[in-house]
């Protein structure tokens, strides 16, 4: 089923004052190939207002928004959950994603030069140092997610437990899941 028009919103950094490095349409993610067919980056319009709101709160801190991955095709999420079926990580492409669904976006901060603070681990990282609340990170890495972590839920997103760099809008079940043609997978 194609998704109105409507129903997402292409994210641009000059109109949501952030950085787009949507990492699934390079060779450098976890399936190690281009997953997505072009690098187009787009949520609901719930979303991407959530998402500006947290952009310009980021800019009052001294920070921007980099984004890796926000509206996800459905196959892709059938290539992510084949390569990890872990649901701790990845949402079982039979249950849809909320990436798919188009209200979650995988995000950090980059610095005012564009130098991602370190936070413990790399985006996509599938391991328990990736999880909320550790106690053994270095306290500024504790700080970093914290920032991060509180920029996000004052702009009205949710986070998960186990990926520090994911957060959705609440209620995501009352979303449809979507297979629009903004982005595309790679045919296999």
């Amino acid at each position: 089923m194609q998704a109105d028009p409507s129903e997402l919103v292409e994210i641009t950094p000059e109109q949501y004052l952030v950085d787009i490095d949507l990492v699934y349409a390079t060779a450098n993610n976890l399936a190690g190939r281009p997953v997505y067919a072009q690098a187009r980056c787009a949520l609901r319009p719930q979303a991407a207002a959530c998402l500006l709101r947290a952009a310009r709160a980021a800019n009052r801190a001294g920070c921007r928004l980099k984004i890796f991955d926000a509206y996800r095709p459905p196959r892709a999420q059938q290539i992510f959950w084949a390569l990890c079926p872990d649901p701790r990580y990845i949402a079982d492409a039979s249950q849809g994603s909320n990436h798919t669904r188009g209200i979650a976006v995988d995000v950090t901060l980059v610095d005012a030069n564009g130098v991602p603070l370190d936070m413990g681990t790399g985006f996509d990282a599938m391991e328990d140092r990736s999880h909320h609340d550790r106690d053994d990170l270095p306290q500024q890495v504790q700080r970093n997610r914290s920032l991060l972590l509180g920029i996000m839920l004052q702009a009205g997103f949710r986070s998960i437990a186990t990926e520090w760099w994911h957060y959705e809008l609440p209620d995501s079940k009352r979303y449809a899941l979507l297979d629009d043609p903004i982005v595309t997978a790679v045919p296999e």
